[in-house]
């Protein structure tokens, strides 16, 4: 059995001036906030959720860029409201947001 119900994971990798990375969208912040939405829902911890940095996560062209895990659904967005979006239908509710899938 996992430690975790579900993991989301926001890219927040860096590259250099001139290529696509997810780390120019702000997404360090936008993780603190998914973060502290998935504490403030009562869903993190043990046999909750978990929202972590990843580094590059590969669709670079495709970001900013998220993935929940186990589910395996890979997320692009735009803003904290998608993010917003993201943990309380997924990772509280279990309902992918079919709007912000790749």
């Amino acid at each position: 059995m996992s430690h975790y119900k579900r993991h989301l994971f926001i890219c927040t990798n860096q590259r250099e001036p001139g290529e696509a990375c997810c780390g120019r969208y702000d997404s360090a912040r936008l993780r603190k906030q998914a973060k502290a939405l998935s504490k403030e829902l009562g869903i993190a911890g043990d046999d909750g959720v978990r929202v972590n940095s990843a580094g590059c996560l590969g669709r670079c062209d495709e970001g900013p860029i998220a993935v929940v895990y186990p589910d395996a659904v890979w997320y692009t967005y735009v803003d904290e409201e998608d993010l917003e979006e993201i943990v309380r239908a997924h990772l509280q509710k279990g309902r992918p947001v079919e709007r912000l899938k790749i």
